[in-house]
Formats: structure tokens, sequence, C-alpha cells
């Protein structure tokens, strides 16, 4: 058995720690609602009648009859999502795999899937974020009918697995199994459709080009292929074993995909009060949590999960913090290149060797904990490739060897000796860089600021033609409390057409930027942030701006003294925060946590009445 890192240790047992009061707290929670029975036993005759009105005849009957376990299925499904088109027919198959093994089957709810590559640059993306929290509210509803002895998660984007994670949490009693639905196939390169953006961005090519080729790009049910915060979050849920191992990357409408999902279900059933009742609250601990930052810095996966993951590991009642994300990047091998951290896709990662091979080499080299618990057994035993043998399910060893060392490499070779992510810190506050994708002559910049107050601004100075020089452009006011922090994506095309004409180009924000940007150089999440007072709020144009993502340092050359002096800029919310919703969000901006605590709603670590650690 390999030997775990001792920083591995050293931030596993710091968190534990950390958490000690929060965690008895939650566990206190759970512990409270371990079932003796099936759960609709409780319910009066009434509550009974109504939640089994809708079924089926023999499924009413086991309902009724409470002699079978039953599965709730919270479902993101909606056909306006090519990542969740796949799961209009989900249900049928749930309901007949779970008639198969003595159970039954529900769909509990659906909650809502916004699309972020449909809200980029526009205004439904400051809902974005706070969609999350709204998706676990969604959830707790659904589950909230207390009709259900496990539960089936139907989701796959940005916010969604985040939120879903939050909800099944803290329905930790339960246990959960996450059913994703896959990559649709590889379409346009994905580095093609970066040259044309910018060739659109420079005037070069007209809006028939740019659409012809975001269409062959993202072209049929399925996943978007390059590794954003989508295929980052399949990435988590295996690393951390709440999916069926090698269920992340397998296309949509095969065989191998219905069956991963039939045995997901299968699963579910058999991780249920009076059979080998496993609640997921107990399950997930501060191993696997840990497990998730390694996973997500062996990968280069996306800098949302700065965000998502503290608000994930409070509802469980862990406190991540931005020092745990520092520390396990500087001991942990970058060994994947997956666009926009090189040309391939998830479907070439996944043919080169995929999660079953990254998850092989991270245990044999000490940094993934083996011993954390996942739906199958522990982590080690989730580090397998799934198949078909002979039409039925099988699991056999990880590949042994890449198949392609310039897309996944072993953890004795890796692109790079540390992850992919870094954090920043200095005078204009704590932020987050992601380096996997960032050339390293481009790492450092020290350029004069030029200070915009939203995102359309610096877009108009690009058209203007005012922005061919060396510079840092400081976007402020995108934080959670100002405009619920949008990614900020769509600068990408300008910045990085000005990056190959040659100029230092760099940015600062209090904002995201999407898991797919990566080779512009990127402070961002800037904690505090400028609505609130923070140090960007301060920042002038011409101010010569230090970004430097090899040290960790985010620095301003200016007298601390002249620059705590100066007024700072009051952020203005004006007729722009209204219209499409967005009104309706102000006690979320008003509420957010900080972004290194998540940007979230929620306030778990509060004192919960009727504890006695309360």
């Amino acid at each position: 058995m390999t030997t775990l890192h001792p920083k591995i240790e050293e931030v596993t047992e710091r968190i534990e720690k950390r958490s000690a009061e929060t965690r008895a707290t939650y566990l206190e929670l759970i512990r409270g609602r371990k079932p003796d029975g099936f759960a609709r036993q409780k319910l009066a005759d009434g509550n009974l009648a109504h939640a089994s009105a809708g079924c089926a005849v023999m499924d009413k009957t086991q309902l009724l009859g409470a002699n079978w376990p039953n599965i709730g299925v919270i479902t993101a499904y909606n056909d306006m999502l090519s990542a969740h088109a796949p799961y209009e027919h989900y249900p049928e198959i749930i309901r007949d795999a779970a008639r198969k093994v003595n159970a039954t089957a529900q769909v509990a709810g659906g909650v809502p899937a916004m699309c972020d590559g449909v809200t980029q640059g526009q205004q439904g993306m400051e809902l974005s974020l706070f969609s999350r929290d709204v998706i676990a509210l969604a959830s707790a509803v659904s589950l909230s009918h207390d009709m259900f002895d496990g539960a089936l998660h139907l989701g796959i984007c940005d916010k969604i697995v985040p939120g879903l994670m939050i909800a099944a949490l803290r329905f930790g009693w339960l246990p959960h199994i996450f059913v994703p639905g896959g990559p649709m196939p590889s379409g346009l390169p994905n580095p093609e459709k970066q040259r044309i953006r910018q060739e659109y961005a420079l005037g070069n090519v007209g809006r028939d080009a740019l659409l012809k080729a975001e269409a062959e790009s993202y072209h049929s049910p399925g996943t978007c292929t390059f590794y954003g915060t989508a295929n980052s979050n399949q990435m988590l849920m295996e690393v951390m074993g709440m999916h069926i191992p090698g269920a992340a990357f397998e296309n949509p409408g095969t065989p191998l995909r219905e069956a991963l999902t039939r045995a997901a279900v299968e699963r579910v059933v058999e991780l249920t009060v009076k059979r080998d009742y496993t609640p997921m609250g107990e399950m997930i601990d501060a191993r696997s949590w840990v497990n998730a930052l390694v996973g997500l810095m062996a990968t280069g996966g996306s800098t949302n999960h700065a965000l998502h993951i503290p608000a994930m590991a409070a509802a469980s009642g862990y406190q991540i913090e931005l020092e745990d994300f520092e520390e396990v990047s500087a001991i942990t091998p970058l060994l994947c290149r997956i666009y926009p951290n090189g040309p391939a896709d998830v479907n070439h990662f996944q043919a080169a060797g995929g999660m079953s091979f990254v998850m092989k080499e991270l245990l044999e080299a000490g940094l993934l904990n083996g011993e954390a618990r996942g739906v199958m057994g522990t982590i080690s035993d989730h580090a397998r490739e799934p198949w078909l043998d002979d039409g039925k399910l099988a699991f056999r060893d990880a590949p042994g060897e890449s198949g392609e060392m310039d897309i996944v490499r072993p953890a004795s070779d890796p692109f790079q000796k540390e992850g992919g992510l870094r954090m920043l810190s200095g005078p204009l506050g704590r932020g987050v860089i992601k380096v996997s994708s960032v050339k390293e002559d481009r790492r450092i910049i020290e350029a004069p600021a030029r200070v915009f107050d939203d995102q359309e601004a610096l877009k108009e100075a690009f058209k203007a033609g005012e922005l061919d020089k060396d510079f840092i452009a400081v976007v402020r006011f995108q934080g959670p409390a100002a405009n619920g922090m949008p990614e900020l994506h769509a600068l990408s095309p300008a910045l990085g057409a000005l990056q190959d004409k040659g100029f230092k180009v760099a940015l600062v924000t209090d904002g995201r930027m999407s898991g797919a940007s990566g080779k512009i150089p990127a402070a961002i999440h800037v904690s505090p942030e400028a609505a609130r007072g923070g140090p960007l709020a301060r920042v002038q144009d011409g101010d010569m701006i230090r970004l430097d993502a090899e040290s960790g340092e985010l620095d301003i050359y200016c007298d601390p003294s002249v620059f705590e002096a100066r007024e700072p800029a009051q952020y203005r919310p004006n007729i722009q925060g209204q219209g499409l919703g967005r009104e309706l969000f102000g006690a979320f901006r008003n509420n957010a946590s900080r972004p290194d605590a998540g940007g979230s709603l929620f306030e778990f670590f509060l004192p919960l009445p009727g504890t006695s650690h309360g």
C-alpha cells in the first residue's frame, strides 16, 4: 500500500482540526435523522396516498405497502442545454432498473439549469453563480417530501453539480449517487474555434464565419468537450467517489452509458436502510475534500471550483480555505493537457486513459487518499475502467500507460511539477490564477493599470483602438455583492488578440473567468471585492501593478499611505441591475459571502438551534 504524501496528511488533519466543531454539529444533525425503516412508513395515510397517486399501478402497490426502498430522482433536465438534453428519458430507465432490484423510483423534482455558454457576456450571466444556491434550495424542496430512502442526481454543468451536492449533503442521512450524461462527440477543434473568435474580435472575419465555427463546436447532445467547469465537475465526482467508476466521460446514447446509469440505480438501492446502509454525509469526509483539491490541481481544472469546493464542503461541516488549495497545488503535479490547457478535448483524454489512469497515478504517488470512501467502496476501488463484457457492465484495471503523452502523463513525468491553480495575495487582496494554460513567459506581468467598472467598457476601449499597449486591465465591481459575480469570458477574444500582437496583457478582477479561459494571465475572485470597499476600488489608471504567478504576488507600486488615503470608487447600482429577473436576486447580492468563502447565501457555520454545539 502506498504511503500518503505527508503534506496531504497535514492538510487533511488541519481541515479536520479547523472544522472539528462545525463537523460535529453537522454529524449530529444527520445522525438525528437516521432512519429505522423506509422513510414513507412514518407518513400518514393521506400523505402517502398523495405521494403515490400518479404512479404506475405496479409502483403504487409497493409504495403503499412500504415493502421496497423508494429512490428520489432530482433532475436538471432541459432540452436547451446540450449537456442535459440526454436526461429526457432517464426517468424511464431509472424506474425500470429500480423495479428489477425490488425498488421504486420517483422524480422528486426538477431544478433549474442555466447554460453559461448561452449567457456569456450577457445580462443573464449575473444570475449564474446564484443559480447554484437556487438549485440547492429547489433540491431541498423536492427531497422535503421525506418519501425517499436514497437519491439520484441528474446534473452536469457549471453550477448544477455544486448546487446538487450542497443539497445532497444537507440530506446526508440518505445515500446519494450522481448520474452524468457524458460529453458530446468531438467537433471543430478547440484551438481553431479560439482562432476564429479572435479573428472576429479583430474584425478580420464576419459573423457568418463565427457562427459557423461555434455551431461546428457545439453540435449535438452532450456536455461541451473542453475542460471547463462542467467537465471539472465530473472529474470531482469521480475522485470523490460519487459516480459509478468511469461514468464521467462516456458519450451519451451508447450501451455502456445506459449500463452505467442502470448500475447507479442498483447501487443506490444497495446503500439504503435495511441493506448496506451508507449515508452520504458520513461517507464524505475531510479526505474526500482533499482528494477533490488534488484532482483539481492534477487535471488543471476550472477556477470556479475555488468558489464551489468551499461552498460544498461547508454543507458537510468542513471549512476549506484558499491556503488549503495553495498547499495542495504546491505538491501536486499537472498530469493533463485538455483544452484550454492544450489542444485535446475530453474525448481525447478519455481515449488516452481518462480518469481511471489519472486516479491510478495519483494513488500510486501517494497524493490521492485511497482510503477515502465512495459509493463503490474505497477510492482505490474506484480507480477502474468500465466496459461491457458480453453486454454486461464490468470493471477492469486502469491502463498501465498513457495512450498519448501529449494529453495525459504519469505522475513521474508530469507536464509541470505543480498544480494548475495558484493563489495570489498582496495589497490588492487575495485571488486565484489558473497557470496550467498560461505560457511561462506570460506568468509575470508588470504594467500600468487601465481601470474599468464593467466589461462593456473594456470591449468599447478595445474597439476604439485604445488598448494597443502593455497594460493590466482592472475590471472591478464584478463580485457577488455587486452584480452576482458574472464570468468575464467574453473578454478573452479581445485580450487574447492583444497578447498575440506582442503586448503584455493581464486581467485583475473581483469577478470570475470561465473554466474555458486560460491563455491570458488573470487574477480573479479578488477579495474583498470592490463593492464592499476592497482595494480594487482605490486603483487608478496608470498605477503600476505586478502580477507574479510564480511567487504568488499581486502588488501595486503605490505608497501604502497614499493608496489608503484615496477615496474609494463607489459602486452605483443602476437600471442595468433590473430586468431578466435580476431584481429578484437583491437579497442574494446583499447576503453573499466573500468569494474566498464560496460567494454563497448559506451560513452553515452558524450554531444550529437545539444542538449541543450551538
